[in-house]
């Protein structure tokens, strides 16, 4: 059975986060659209600056044509380890208001929000999330047809996990590694 790389914490946070993680391991089990409109469902419903909503999602299954045309963009260092992936979510910022067409100075903010509802929600499916910056940013817009005010920020490969062994190096070494973070005192102080 495959084993989930669980983060060691300080504070007593919920389980769910610390089976979030990053895996590179992807079993041959296949993810249904059902479950990748439920992981969708619950980025629609992340806080956004004016309730503006501003991100857009584009996925694809593997076995489809949008599947191997979002791999053809992915930088070679993450090919290797995502052949085995059940599916990609592509998240976009739409960098522009919808009533003024004004910039939005918060669009990838808010974006990185909704991607965090897409990675709690797929752990508590038992699927696991890979996001990533990877790939060829000026080749992904061209492949699925983005204007200049929709911006390509990462792309999140999904799948069930399966056994690090699996995994050609330098990637095997990675997926066993102790999961690290900076330290509580380097990102938190407290203002007096």
């Amino acid at each position: 059975m495959a084993h989930i790389n669980k983060a060691i914490t300080k504070q007593p946070i919920l389980e769910l986060f610390k089976e979030r993680w990053s895996a590179r391991s992807f079993s041959d089990k296949s993810i249904s659209k059902d479950s990748i409109h439920t992981i969708l469902e619950a980025a629609t419903w992340a806080a956004s600056a004016s309730n503006e909503q501003p991100w857009l999602y584009r996925f694809a299954l593997k076995g489809s044509a949008g599947f191997d045309a979002i791999f053809d963009c992915l930088l070679p260092g993450n090919q290797p380890w995502n052949k085995k992936a059940a599916g990609f979510i592509v998240a976009i910022a739409r960098t522009t208001l919808s009533a003024s067409g004004k910039p939005n100075p918060y669009a990838e903010h808010d974006l990185g929000m909704a991607n965090a509802h897409i990675l709690l929600q797929a752990s508590a499916m038992d699927i696991i999330t890979h996001p990533m910056a990877g790939f060829d940013k000026t080749k992904i817009t061209e492949v699925l047809k983005l204007s200049d005010t929709e911006n390509v920020l990462c792309v999140i490969a999904l799948g069930y996990l399966d056994e690090a062994e699996k995994l050609e190096e330098p990637f095997k070494s990675r997926e066993i590694a102790p999961r690290v973070r900076k330290g509580f005192d380097e990102v938190v102080k407290e203002i007096f």
